[in-house]
Formats: structure tokens, C-alpha cells, sequence
């Protein structure tokens, strides 16, 4: 009998290898307190009470720091999820390590409410990497916050945060 332990030993190993392969393939899911809003679209979720992870807000980009509205934006974020407790849907990490993630405070999306109240874009470059249904909510945010001049839409040429990062690329710095 105590030849079967080892063997079943290395069995659930495998399993759970396997398991948590599926799960990041599939996605998971993060559910902690927001400690932490760095700006805009990056909010820091404490997991287990001793867990930190830092979570770029998926489908948005949010104007910077330096930016017109770059504090609103931090400001509005923070009111929404500070303190609170949040559940993180996610599928992928960015090149600096962060989870990309839809984020959920009382059940709603705040990435999608950042773009209604007019203080983020909907991402466009990434939402092939969004749900069918979220891509067409967010663009229908974005829109009716452009028709109410909604916070950073209120300004006549606001330059989204992708261009204002990298004015080169964009011939803003021409």
C-alpha cells in the first residue's frame, strides 16, 4: 500500500499542473481589497490579506498623471474602488507584470464606468481581446460620452494617452 502513496503522490501533482495550466489558458478570476490606485486604469488589490497584484484595468487607457483629466481620472477611479473589496476576471499579464483585467466593485464594471463618466478611452487597439458584448458596451460609453462632453471629452482635441506617451510615433512631436 505505501507504494501506491508515491505514485499518487506524483498523479496529483500532474493534475494540479494541469489544472492551472487550463486555468490560465481560460482565465481566472482575482477577489481581494483595492490598497492601491496609481492612476486612472492601475488599481493594487491586496489577495488573502498578504498578496499584493498590480491590475491594469483591461479595455481602457485612461489619460496620464500629466495629462488634462489625469487626476480626475485617478480621483473618480479611487472613489469607486478604494478600500473596497473587487473582483478581478482576467486572462493575461502585461510586459511589466501586471494582470490585465475587467474589474468588478458591487457587481459592476468600473473599466466600463471609467469610460462612461468620460474619463478613459475604450482601447481599441486591444478589443479583439474583449468579449463581443464588453467591446460593443465600451464603444457605445466612449460615443455617448463624446455626444455629453463628458469629462475629458468636454476638451476640444483631447489626445488619448497611447499618443500623448509616444508623440513620435503619432507626429504629434513633429
Amino acid at each position: 500500500m505505501s507504494s501506491l502513496f508515491p505514485s499518487l503522490r506524483r498523479g496529483s501533482i500532474c493534475l494540479l499542473f494541469l489544472a492551472s495550466i487550463a486555468c490560465t489558458a481560460l482565465g481566472s478570476e482575482i477577489v481581494g481589497q483595492v490598497v492601491g490606485v496609481a492612476d486612472g486604469d492601475t488599481i493594487t488589490v491586496l489577495v488573502d490579506g498578504h498578496d499584493s497584484v498590480k491590475v491594469r484595468l483591461a479595455g481602457i487607457d485612461a489619460p496620464e498623471k500629466a495629462q488634462p483629466f489625469g487626476a480626475v481620472s485617478k480621483r473618480h477611479l479611487s472613489d469607486r474602488v478604494f478600500g473596497r473589496p473587487v473582483t478581478v476576471e482576467w486572462t493575461k499579464k502585461d510586459r511589466y507584470g501586471r494582470v490585465i483585467g475587467r474589474v468588478l466593485a458591487d457587481g459592476e464594471d468600473v473599466c466600463l464606468d471609467q469610460v462612461r463618466s468620460g474619463l478613459a478611452w475604450h482601447y481599441k487597439h486591444y478589443a479583439s481581446e474583449q468579449a463581443a458584448g464588453q467591446r460593443t458596451a465600451y464603444a457605445a460609453a466612449e460615443e455617448q460620452a463624446r455626444q455629453e462632453k463628458a469629462g475629458l471629452w468636454s476638451q476640444p482635441n483631447p489626445v488619448p494617452p497611447w499618443e500623448f506617451r509616444h508623440p513620435e510615433r503619432s507626429g504629434a512631436g513633429k
